[in-house]
């Protein structure tokens, strides 16, 4: 991991393995009988991405049973809980899912090689496992979008080299061994636990920014392009590729067809919360100097285009059918937020309205419309964002 010449070679390698994976015949997942009981192991479970397949998982017919820390409330009442901790423990972990002999897992904590080291001794002897990886493999240097699976990975987070590098392993034991994995790539994947997401910075209080009437902060024009996908959306993503032949050795990008810009994205929140603001426009060496709290996301993923095609995750898993919209699943976050009374006060948080009076003072401040300067738009070695019926230049 710390030599770029063989981490560049890893991820050439893993994006081989993607591609030569062998196509099979494809198999549904059915609802199942006591007699022909599947027995899943989902590691995590109760986060926001698995608590939603987990239920499926069970309205299917499933015995659904999670490991983890079992700190996190959530647990779906149908399903067991083994107690552990995979990373403080992994002999622990190993020994304890091979005496269960699951048909199926899941792994939504893999993200390290070690980790899916871990795994694949783990559920040696199972019929399906799913690898829950991250588009973060792919890096923001794109040569072409909306970016499919057989497109070069090149990340630059730990998170996505870490990831790529767990995948390797997976892609890797199924080429040389027919270890049957499936991985699958979330983009943007948000749902009622989670407080409204924005793109500047990762502070609930931005909510009730927008009830008292006060500006919003976007990275440069707020247009960098951006795809939302609700996590009720994407659980059948998750429990119809289990059991599916066509599946094993396949790597799938998750998001919903579509993109929004980021401005939009605001206004459709606005709407949501019940009163519209001005967006003002700050680029993001502004934001860096200014030293904005929480600004990661926005650095490595929020400011640039980054736009998923999941055409083969349609075609593959035909249940995957993606209906809530951006304004419904907001909505139910916001419901969230204010259950949890997770939306503090914004006047004691003051970053946001000096970043503000200091952009007005330059002149370099605006409203995300009419158009800012493209401070927030990625450039492509093409020079040229290519899109389906157009393009952004």
């Amino acid at each position: 991991m710390d030599d770029p010449a063989a981490f560049a070679g890893l991820c050439a390698a893993t994006a081989l393995l993607q591609r030569n994976a062998r196509a099979t015949s494809c198999t549904p997942c059915k609802l199942v009988s006591k007699e022909n009981l599947i027995r899943v192991c989902v590691v995590g479970g109760t986060g926001n991405i698995s608590t939603p397949f987990v239920r499926l998982l069970i309205e299917q017919g499933h015995e659904v049973t999670c490991f983890n820390r079992g700190e996190r409330s959530g647990l779906h009442p149908k399903a067991k809980l083994i107690k552990g901790d995979k990373k403080a423990d992994r002999p622990g972990f190993e020994k304890a899912m091979q005496e269960q002999r699951f048909d199926w897992a899941i792994d939504m904590l893999c993200a390290t090689p070690q980790d899916a080291a871990s795994d694949l001794r783990a559920f040696a002897g199972v019929k399906h496992f799913i690898q829950c990886s991250t588009v973060c493999t792919y890096g923001v240097d794109y040569d072409w979008v909306p970016v499919s699976e057989n497109h070069p990975l090149r990340p630059f987070t730990d998170y996505g080299r870490n990831k790529v590098a767990a995948d390797h392993l997976f892609l890797e034991a199924y080429h040389r061994s027919g270890f049957p994995v499936t991985i699958i790539k979330p983009s943007t994947t948000y749902g009622p636990t989670w407080n409204l997401p924005r793109q500047v910075g990762r502070g609930p209080e931005w909510v009730d920014r927008v009830k008292k009437g006060k500006p919003l902060v976007v990275c440069g024009d707020g247009r960098a392009l951006h795809q939302f996908l609700y996590v009720d959306d994407a659980a059948p993503a998750f429990v119809f590729a289990l059991g599916r032949d066509r599946c094993v050795g396949q790597v799938y990008n998750m998001t919903r067809r579509g993109h929004t810009t980021w401005e939009d994205y605001h206004k459709t929140a606005m709407k949501v919360i019940g009163r519209e603001v001005e967006l003002v426009g700050v680029p993001l060496a502004a934001l860096r100097a200014a030293k904005v709290p929480k600004l990661e996301l926005c650095e490595t993923i929020f400011s640039y285009n980054t736009i998923y095609s999941s055409e083969k995750l349609f075609r593959d898993i035909p249940e995957f059918q993606p209906k809530t919209s951006l304004e419904e699943g907001l909505a139910r976050l916001l419901k969230g937020m204010q259950q949890r009374g997770a939306i503090p006060d914004s006047d004691g948080i003051d970053w946001e309205d000096r970043l503000i009076a200091e952009q007005s003072k330059v002149g370099d401040a605006g409203s995300a419309s009419p158009r800012l300067p493209h401070y927030s738009e990625v450039q492509f070695r093409s020079g040229n964002l290519r899109l389906a019926g157009g393009s952004v230049t």
